[in-house]
C-alpha cells in the first residue's frame, strides 16, 4: 500500500517505517499547525541566508563559492535526512540557510541581467502554491495511484537528464540538451512550461504525503522532515520560473 510514494525522493513511504506504521507511536504525532510553522521557520531562514548571498554578489563576491556551498552543503544534508529522517529536527534550518545561500546567488546573477525578474519569479512561485493548494484542497485533481505514477515516472526521467546534463557540462565543458534548457526557442520554452507544471503537480503529492502523515499520526519530528520536502519542491519550482520567465526576455 504505497500511501507515501512521491516523486519528491525526500517523501517516500519507507521515511515513515519505524514509526506508527509499524505500529510505534510516540504519543506526539504531527499536525498539519505543526507542519506549516516549521515549513515557515524554514522559509524565513532560507530568505536570510538569501539576502546575505544576494548582497554579497552585490558587493563583488564571486556567486560561485556561495553556490557551490549551498548546492553540495545542502545536497549531502539531504541525503543524511534522506536516511535518518530523525536528524531534520536539527538539519532541516541547516538546509534551509544552505539553500538560500544558493537561490540568493542565482537569483543575484538573474537579477543582474534582467532587472527585476527574480521578483516576479517569487510572485509566480507564491501565486502557484496557492493555487495548486485550492487545487488539492477542493480535489480539483484527485491524487490518485496512476496519478503518483505518472509524476513519479516523470520528474525521474527529468532528475536523470538534469544529471547527465551537468556532468558532461562538468567533464566536457558543453552540456546536452541545451537548446532545451538554455535557449529562448519555442522548444525550450515549452520544455520551461512543462518543467513548471510538472514542479506544481509534486506540490500535489507533497501535499498527500503531508495528509497522509497526519492521518496516520506519524511522529512529531516528521514535521521538520515534510517541510524539508515542501521547500525542495518549492525551491525547485521557483528555479523553474525564474528560468522560464528569461527566456521570454531574450
Amino acid at each position: 500500500m504505497a500511501l507515501f510514494k512521491s516523486s519528491n525522493p525526500v517523501m517516500q513511504e519507507k521515511t515513515f517505517q519505524g514509526t506508527v506504521l509499524e505500529g510505534i507511536s510516540t504519543g506526539e504525532e504531527m499536525s498539519m499547525k505543526g507542519t506549516m510553522n516549521k515549513f515557515g521557520i524554514l522559509i524565513l531562514l532560507m530568505m536570510g541566508s538569501t539576502v546575505f548571498s544576494w548582497s554579497q554578489f552585490y558587493k563583488g563576491g564571486d556567486p560561485r563559492t556561495m553556490m557551490y556551498i549551498g548546492v553540495f552543503g545542502g545536497l549531502a544534508l539531504a541525503l543524511v535526512m534522506a536516511f535518518k529522517p530523525k536528524f531534520s529536527t536539527f538539519l532541516a534550518p541547516v538546509y534551509a540557510i544552505l539553500e538560500g545561500l544558493f537561490v540568493g546567488s542565482i537569483s543575484a546573477i538573474y537579477n543582474y541581467t534582467y532587472p527585476g525578474l527574480p521578483v516576479q519569479a517569487v510572485a509566480l512561485t507564491l501565486l502557484v502554491c496557492l493555487v495548486m493548494f485550492l487545487i488539492y484542497r477542493y480535489r480539483i485533481i484527485k491524487v490518485t495511484s496512476k496519478f503518483r505514477t505518472v509524476i513519479v515516472v516523470a520528474t525521474s526521467a527529468v532528475a536523470l537528464f538534469y544529471l547527465i546534463q551537468w556532468l558532461t557540462y562538468s567533464f566536457t565543458g558543453s552540456a546536452i540538451g541545451t537548446e532545451l534548457t538554455s535557449s529562448n526557442t519555442p522548444i525550450s520554452i515549452g520544455f520551461s512550461i512543462l518543467m513548471v507544471a510538472l514542479a506544481s503537480f509534486n506540490l500535489l503529492l507533497n501535499f498527500d504525503t503531508v495528509e497522509k502523515g497526519i492521518e496516520m499520526k506519524a511522529p512529531k519530528y516528521m514535521e521538520w522532515y515534510c517541510s524539508f520536502g515542501l521547500l525542495v519542491t518549492v525551491v525547485w519550482l521557483y528555479l523553474e520560473i525564474l528560468r522560464l520567465l528569461s527566456k521570454f526576455k531574450d
